[in-house]
């Protein structure tokens, strides 16, 4: 796991955002298509949301200055981004983690992160926070995830991952919209 300074990052509005897009266009560039409109056709939220769009890209930015591990990160990221079901954002996150330095091998085996050993403890317990805040259920005791959690991060680490998944899966169910 190697840090990689602020600087150094992708902009967090580029890695999120762009591609989480309708099929054929981005929310920030609508298609010929995105301009016929129909009672079924998706709500045009780059229209209508502007200024939302605009600071929850500013949000992202913030929330990734927190220096949040970038291994946990794209973890995070392609995990929460499979739970949703949000194809265009798997895609754009594998392709960010492998130029990371991710390696197939772990992409391939994240869906079933639980059940194989080539996932640390930390990223483990990373992962189940993920799972956790993505699929939301009444029964979910969060004391043993946060428990876990504490024995390899730091609060502010916490809070950087808690924020972080928060913003994928908005940034999920945005895109989902438009599906």
């Amino acid at each position: 796991m190697r840090a990689v300074s602020p600087a150094a990052r992708p902009r967090a509005d580029k890695k999120i955002f762009v591609a989480c897009h309708n099929p054929g266009g981005s929310l920030d560039k609508p298609t010929k298509e995105a301009n016929i409109m129909s009672d079924t056709h998706p709500v045009r939220l780059e229209q209508h949301l502007s200024d939302v769009i605009k600071h929850a890209k500013e949000l992202a930015r913030a929330i990734d200055s927190h220096g949040l591990d970038r291994t946990i990160y794209h973890l995070v990221l392609t995990r929460a981004s499979q739970i949703n079901g949000c194809v265009h954002c798997i895609e754009m996150h594998l392709r960010e983690a492998r130029a990371h330095g991710e390696t197939g091998d772990r992409l391939d085996r994240l869906i079933v992160w639980d059940h194989v050993d080539i996932f640390n403890e930390r990223e483990k317990a990373a992962l189940a926070w993920t799972e956790a805040l993505t699929v939301l259920d009444r029964k979910t005791d969060y004391g043993p995830l946060r428990a876990r959690l504490r024995q390899h991060f730091s609060d502010d680490h916490i809070a950087a991952l808690t924020a972080t998944i928060g913003m994928i899966n908005f940034f999920n169910r945005l895109a989902i919209s438009t599906h």
